[in-house]
């Protein structure tokens, strides 16, 4: 009964934005990769009730931690050089406080007198965007001081060069409030990266060393309901997509 609680209070809240959709995006050689009406192209782990579906014409995970294996939502198809028109918003961020630390510019963690790294205790939420296959190529989605749009898996990666760990760092936060939509353009253009938020680029063309030629996208889930505690972890993927398009470059 507290699952089917939780699941019609967090419903309700997302009608209560609207679902307003964008037109395709301009300029020639976009395709849609979502059709608004069903998942078709896509692949997710099958669960009862379904993590991933469709709700009022976007792309809607109910994230849980009771489901073994992979639960992220993957394309069927792979893509090599590529542009990325997506348009997500975090829907609501239950669960207790995550520690989020605080980022440098350098994509190092910053530090108080005594040398401890900077924490700030945020409601928090987690997705991304997984390009060319890769856990680790992943465009950020949460509610972290240095905003969305940062590549962890390279940042955090202390064996990377100093000027691709700063570069994969956001240089500012571009987010919009918790229940708005935003939108993501993501260049990934042989192995090199940029990303705009909401009009403004905060990540240019940065390598990533080692990155795979081409493989497929995903929308990543993370953490969940826990249906045994009724309790949700403190970084839970319940985020929706909309107009998510491709331009594939020769």
């Amino acid at each position: 009964m507290k699952r089917m609680i939780v699941r019609a209070l967090i419903g309700t809240a997302a009608l209560s934005f609207g679902f307003a959709a964008s037109a395709q995006p301009e300029g020639d050689g976009w395709r849609s990769l979502f059709n608004g009406e069903d998942l078709t192209g896509w692949t997710s782990v099958e669960a009862d009730p379904p993590i991933w579906s469709v709700v009022d014409g976007t792309i809607d995970c109910q994230p849980r931690t009771d489901v073994p294996g992979e639960k992220s939502l993957w394309s069927e198809e792979s893509f090599g050089d590529a542009i990325y028109h997506i348009e997500w918003r975090i829907v609501d961020t239950p669960g207790p406080t995550y520690p989020a630390p605080e980022i440098l510019p350098d994509g190092n963690e910053a530090r108080d007198e005594n040398g401890d790294i900077i924490i700030h205790d945020i409601q928090n939420a987690d997705s991304g965007i997984y390009l060319r296959g890769e856990s680790k190529a992943q465009v950020n989605i949460w509610c972290w001081p240095i905003g969305s749009g940062e590549v962890y898996g390279y940042r955090t990666d202390r064996g990377q060069p100093d000027e691709v760990r700063a570069g994969v760092t956001p240089t500012k936060n571009m987010d919009n409030p918790i229940g708005e939509w935003n939108t993501f353009v993501i260049h990934m253009i042989g192995d090199r990266l940029t990303v705009e938020l909401n009009g403004e680029t905060i990540i240019e063309d940065v390598q990533l060393p080692g990155v795979a030629d081409e493989g497929p996208i995903a929308l990543q889930h993370h953490g969940g309901f826990n249906p045994e505690t009724g309790e949700w972890s403190n970084s839970s993927s319940l985020v929706q997509f909309r107009n998510l398009y491709v331009k594939e470059v020769e």
